[in-house]
C-alpha cells in the first residue's frame, strides 16, 4: 500500500443538506425597485439561495448532511467519538448545538463542543479533528456546520439581503490509513478588520432588544463591503499561496480549488492573483448564495456527488470570515 503522510487524517465521507424553499432574487427584489437582477448576479454572483421553513431547525439540518456523510463513510454510528460544530448562529446558545446533534443521531455520550470561526468555521473545526486524531484523542470525529442566516439577514439592507442563504455540511474524520487524505490546515487571523462584519446584539453585551425596539438593527449581520472584498480577496490568495508553499505545489498540480462561497467577483479575483483559472474553482453561490461556514462544505459534498473529482486530484480549500479569520488546506482526493 502507497504510504501516506504522517500527519494527514481520513475524511471517508461527506454529506449536505439545504432547505427546499428557493428563494429567487426576484422575491428580495421587491424591496429595492432601483436595483435590477442583472446588477444583483453581477456583483455577487447570486441568483437564488435557500431559506429554511419555519419547522426547520441547524440541527436538523446537520443531521440530514451528517446521516449522508455516515452512510458514505460506511462507519458504525457507535463508532464515533465526537461531534465539533462549526457555527455562528447555533439553535440556542447553551448547551453547545453540537450535543442537539449528538441526540438527535443517537450517539449521546460522545465528546461534542461548538466552534465560532464565522465563514472559517468549518476548516478551524476540520483541523482541530485532525488534530485529535493525530493526538489519539479520537478515532473517528464528525466535522460538521449549520446556518441559518436567513433569520440574521436585513430583508432591508441591500449589502447583505442578497448574498446569504441557509444550510448544513459534514465530514465523517478518521484514522483509516484510506480515503480521501486531509493534510494540515494552516489558520490565521486579523482582528485589526473585526469590525468589517459582525452582529452586535445577541451576546453578553446586548442579549436581548430593549423594550422601546429601537436596536433592532443591531441583531442582523452587517457588512463593511468595500473593507470585505480588498481584505478577502488578498486572505483567499495568502492562503491559497502559502498552502501551495507548504506542499511544495505549483498551481498546474492543482485540479480544483473549493472556497469559500464569499462572492463571485471576490474570487474571480483570486483566481487571477493566484494563477488558477477559474474553472478549477468550484461554485455553488449561483444556487445556494453564501452560507458562511457551511458553504465550502456545501461545495464539497455538491461536487462529489456530482462525481467531480477524480482519485488522487489535489483540492485546495480556503476561507475568510469575519473576525477576521483565515484557512487554507490540501486535500488529496
Amino acid at each position: 500500500m502507497k504510504s501516506v503522510p504522517a500527519d494527514t487524517v481520513c475524511i471517508a465521507g461527506v454529506g449536505y443538506a439545504v432547505p427546499g424553499n428557493i428563494r429567487a432574487n426576484s422575491e428580495i427584489l421587491k424591496a429595492f425597485p432601483y436595483r435590477t437582477e442583472a446588477e444583483i448576479v453581477r456583483l455577487v454572483g447570486v441568483r437564488e439561495r435557500r431559506y429554511a421553513s419555519d419547522g426547520e431547525t441547524a440541527t436538523s439540518l446537520a443531521a440530514t448532511a451528517t446521516r449522508q456523510a455516515i452512510a458514505q463513510a460506511g462507519v458504525p454510528l457507535d463508532s464515533i467519538d465526537g461531534i465539533i460544530m462549526a457555527t455562528l448562529i447555533p439553535d440556542q446558545p447553551v448547551p453547545a448545538m453540537a450535543s442537539a446533534l449528538a441526540r438527535e443521531l443517537g450517539i449521546p455520550r460522545v465528546l461534542a463542543f461548538d466552534l465560532n470561526a464565522a465563514c472559517s468555521g468549518w476548516l478551524y473545526a476540520l483541523e482541530v479533528g485532525r488534530c485529535l486524531i493525530r493526538a489519539g484523542s479520537a478515532r473517528n470525529l464528525i466535522v460538521v456546520t449549520a446556518e441559518l442566516l436567513s433569520r440574521i439577514t436585513n430583508p432591508q439592507d441591500h449589502d447583505t439581503a442578497f448574498l446569504f442563504g441557509d444550510g448544513a455540511g459534514a465530514a465523517i474524520l478518521t484514522d483509516g490509513v484510506g480515503g480521501h487524505r486531509l493534510h494540515r490546515i494552516g489558520l490565521a487571523g486579523d482582528a485589526s478588520q473585526f469590525e468589517a462584519i459582525q452582529r452586535l446584539g445577541g451576546g453578553a453585551r446586548m442579549p436581548v432588544p430593549n423594550p422601546a425596539g429601537g436596536d433592532l438593527d443591531e441583531f442582523f449581520l452587517k457588512m463593511n463591503g468595500v473593507a470585505v472584498f480588498k481584505h478577502a480577496v488578498i486572505g483567499f490568495a495568502e492562503q491559497i499561496k502559502q498552502t501551495l508553499a507548504r506542499e511544495e505545489l505549483q498551481p498546474e498540480d492543482v485540479a480544483w480549488i473549493v472556497p469559500h462561497q464569499a462572492n463571485e467577483r471576490i474570487l474571480k479575483a483570486v483566481s487571477r492573483r493566484v494563477g488558477i483559472p477559474y474553472e478549477k474553482f468550484v461554485m455553488t453561490i449561483a444556487q445556494y448564495g453564501n452560507t458562511s461556514a457551511a458553504s465550502v462544505s456545501i461545495a464539497l459534498g455538491w461536487a462529489a456527488e456530482e462525481g467531480i473529482f477524480n482519485p488522487g486530484e489535489k483540492i485546495i480549500f480556503c476561507t475568510v470570515g469575519a473576525g477576521m479569520t483565515f484557512a487554507g488546506g490540501l486535500l488529496v482526493w
